[in-house]
């Protein structure tokens, strides 16, 4: 009998070994070519996830093709059904990193100059009244940097925002951290802290604050009770109107770091 339970581990460790941990496979689903890709890994189950950036199937080591892919045609139309769902969404805004490029900056029009001295970058106001962030012209990668200007402005206007509402309700002011979250505004802790996404800082302060406020009150009430909604309440009155304004301007973002594609739909 051991014997016998030997040989059927061999027979299955060939087995496993033979089978690519990676591949492109594509699926034919009601006259639609399908790509998706198949990976194996030591799991028990078997996974299908959609998104942006396509169709995985995730299977344990020893599933084969022919497998995976009686799973996928099982899920068919619900895989269908979420691919015309990410089809219809509004395409992201992408941006481009040029000279004269106008962006969102708390609510407001801002422009790149990318013609700065010195090594760090500065905001100014320009001569039109616009307020201007400028680059360094040594800046080899002008996107990475004006994000990295975003954070920084984010960071200190978020620490201010967190610690006005905590005043409010009469709270110590937690540490204040920027996210970079697929599709969360915003986390709270009572052990790490407040977690905002520096994208915040491209909208109407008062959408902001509405995502503050909302932080900020999970330090009294950990949860999404009735206490709660009426703890956001008590010290940002519109927010149900905040909420919906939010979920829409989302939307409208530009998409200038890689991720930004993804649309953030959960205040946390």
């Amino acid at each position: 009998m051991g014997g016998a339970r030997l040989s059927a581990g061999l027979l299955q460790r060939r087995r496993t070994a033979a089978l690519p941990p990676e591949e492109q496979r594509r699926i034919s689903l009601e006259g639609r070519e399908i790509p998706y890709r198949l990976r194996r890994s030591a799991r028990r189950t078997l996974a299908l996830q959609v998104d942006a950036r396509g169709v995985r199937v995730a299977v344990p080591l020893y599933c084969t093709a022919g497998e995976a892919e009686g799973f996928v045609a099982t899920h068919g139309r619900w895989l269908l059904a979420k691919l015309d769902a990410i089809a219809a969404r509004p395409q992201p805004n992408r941006f481009a990193a040029v000279e004269g490029a106008c962006f969102p900056l708390l609510g407001q029009t801002c422009r790149l100059r990318l013609d700065g001295s010195g090594r760090s970058a500065r905001w100014r106001a320009g001569g039109d009244g616009l307020e201007e962030l400028v680059l360094p012209a040594s800046a080899a990668e002008p996107a990475v940097a004006l994000v990295r200007a975003l954070r920084q402005r984010a960071l200190a206007w978020f620490a201010g925002r967190v610690a006005e509402y905590c005043h409010r309700l009469d709270l110590a002011v937690p540490p204040v951290r920027l996210s970079s979250a697929r599709t969360r505004w915003g986390s709270c802790s009572r052990v790490s802290g407040i977690r905002l996404h520096w994208r915040l800082i491209h909208l109407e302060p008062a959408l902001a604050d509405y995502v503050v406020a909302h932080e900020v009150a999970h330090l009294v009430e950990m949860n999404h009770s009735p206490r709660f909604w009426s703890v956001v309440e008590s010290v940002y009155p519109d927010w149900r109107e905040a909420r919906r304004q939010l979920r829409a301007a989302a939307a409208c973002l530009p998409a200038i770091a890689p991720g930004d594609d993804h649309p953030i739909n959960q205040e946390d």
